[in-house]
């Protein structure tokens, strides 16, 4: 047992006695108790901030967990925000999804909002999070709330904040609104009236519904057999729904994840991306049958994300995930050739295939920090997308990105290619053949104790690497100083010289802590030129060798 020296006791005991939850209360009254200041030093040595998609940390009593106390305190930080830029009296939307606490949280922020003079609005029920951006629009809102974690792990919550706009907030909003949660000096300040929000009902739902139609082009193939999976969050029946509306064939839904379960019982992380995540998709697909199945889609538990899998016959699964990457390059070639005018947008961390992409076809093209934070607010948007999963093919109705019309958007662009007896892998080879092969990859190391992020990222600025996998580093940009184009993050990016003899045109990588979990991540990028398709395979060899290659070298360098 620890001594107690700088009165955690006391400050616990502070929280404690306006702790408006039973379980929290019943959580941190035990920890007293015991006289844990270890554990209450780690609940009590800051609050929650926001990161790159609000606020989000695992439940649990305390300002350093998401419960109802910091939910309040954030609310009512929003609310004197709102009300400081002369939007008192407007109107907040309120969405949630089905983890654990969401309804109680998203119930808090409609009684804090009604309390402090504006109005308030629920969901009627858990939706997916680009039902709530889009509502923010429709309604004419002024702010919106939506309840998720995403896909962190099952004990984890979150709150993303959006402005009028539907985008989630920047700088320096962000900031004025957390010294307004600051100044929430006690919970008794707060008034919380028992009633007096709305609770929307489905006209919302069917309004963004509608919307979806803008995203296909009418009289466009539907022939395509699909496998979803909604990975036990609450994408299955707007997804369904959608698909209906449009003229699919309905999707056969993995059984063992159809419905919403906090729990997330089937996968160790409810992500897309994570290793065995996916295998009750590919088995649902297998069992069709060879050649049944055309394309496996899969929403992350908001289903703001989509990822997708195309048959890789002779792999063990049978089936290989597209990278987030290789989906928005697909989006886009089929965006373009669809005649779609505006700025094609991704961030520092994604492919560079997009870029060419848009420049062939004389499109503006930029490039943003991490985040649909910011990708949301590049100046005449047409298409954004980030290497995560994330797809905003529809910026006038969501403006973030939306797993739903995504999902659309892909089965029309595969359904196009089946009918010409083409496959999105055929696709992706043409892409290559025209612009090279951009191969990508991510080193991820996830860590218990966050020192070892920071000591990683100072080792690589006070040890700069010069070369990489035999390829020399001509260009290195410390991005915590900004550049001309983008505000200071933490991050860091090489551009490594090409390999004539290697057959390596360039490199990149980028290194930068994760703004939703305790992650170290580095993006790779490798390109190859490709003279044909039969030169396909010689150049993927070369490009997973030159990827391996640096992921050695590069975690030698972080010491990770």
């Amino acid at each position: 047992m620890a001594t107690d020296p700088s009165g955690l006791i006391d400050r616990a005991q502070s929280w404690l006695a306006e702790d408006p939850d039973p379980e929290t209360r019943d959580e941190l009254s035990a920890l007293i108790a015991a006289q844990d200041t270890d554990e209450l030093a780690v609940r009590f040595a800051g609050t929650l901030q926001f990161g790159t998609a609000g606020l989000r940390g695992e439940l649990g009593a305390g300002p350093m967990r998401m419960n109802r106390s910091v939910v309040i305190r954030a609310a009512a930080g929003l609310a004197a925000y709102l009300k400081a830029k002369g939007q008192g009296s407007g109107l907040v939307v309120i969405g949630y999804d089905a983890r654990y606490k969401s309804a109680d949280f998203a119930r808090d922020t409609a009684a804090v909002m009604v309390g402090a003079g504006l109005r308030a609005a629920l969901l009627p029920r858990p939706l997916p999070t680009p039902v709530l951006a889009f509502a923010i629009r429709h309604l004419g809102a002024v702010a919106g709330v939506e309840v998720t974690a995403s896909h962190n792990p099952p004990r984890d919550n979150g709150y993303k904040v959006y402005l009028g706009d539907g985008s989630q907030i920047v700088p320096p909003a962000d900031g004025e609104i957390a010294a307004e949660i600051a100044a929430v000096h006690s919970l008794t300040d707060v008034p919380r009236p028992e009633s007096g929000w709305e609770t929307l009902d489905d006209d919302v739902l069917t309004a963004y519904l509608a919307r979806t139609d803008a995203v296909l082009t009418p009289g466009s193939p539907r022939d395509l057999n699909v496998v979803y999976t909604p990975m036990h969050g609450v994408g299955r029946d707007t997804l369904l729904a959608a698909f209906a509306r449009a003229g699919f064939p309905a999707p056969t839904v993995v059984a063992e994840q159809a419905e919403p379960d906090p729990d997330f019982p089937t996968v160790a992380f409810p992500n897309p991306e994570e290793p065995g995540a996916m295998d009750l998709s590919f088995a649902a697909a297998r069992a069709q049958g060879d050649g049944e199945v055309d394309i496996v889609i899969a929403n992350d538990p908001d289903a703001d994300r989509c990822a997708v899998a195309v048959p890789a016959p002779g792999t063990p699964d049978g089936w290989r995930m597209l990278r987030g990457d290789e989906v928005g390059a697909l989006l886009a070639a089929h965006l373009v050739r669809k005649g779609a005018t505006g700025t094609f947008t991704t961030t520092i961390v994604s492919s560079q295939l997009m870029s060419r992409i848009a420049g062939s076809a004389s499109l503006p093209y930029e490039e943003t920090l991490t985040g649909f934070k910011w990708l949301a607010r590049v100046d005449g948007l047409r298409y954004a997308y980030e290497e995560a999963l994330g797809y905003c093919v529809d910026p006038e109705g969501v403006r973030d990105k939306d797993g739903i019309t995504a999902a659309l958007l892909i089965t029309e662009l595969a359904a196009e290619l089946k009918r010409d007896g083409r496959t999105l892998a055929d696709l992706l080879d043409d892409l290559a053949v025209e612009h090279g092969l951009h191969a990508t990859d991510q080193l991820s190391v996830r860590v218990e104790d966050l020192s070892l992020i920071a000591n990683a990222m100072r080792r690589l600025r006070e040890q700069p690497p010069t070369t990489l996998a035999g390829l020399s580093v001509t260009r290195a940009d410390d991005l915590s100083q900004g550049t001309e184009t983008l505000p200071p993050t933490d991050g860091l990016r090489y551009y490594l010289s090409g390999s004539p003899e290697a057959g390596i045109e360039s490199a990149r990588i980028v290194v930068r802590p994760s703004g939703t979990e305790p992650k170290l991540k580095c993006y790779l990028e490798v390109v190859v030129p490709v003279q044909s398709a039969n030169a396909l395979p010689e150049a993927r060899g070369r490009a997973a060798g030159t990827l391996a290659a640096l992921k050695d070298d590069l975690s030698t360098a972080a010491g990770i």
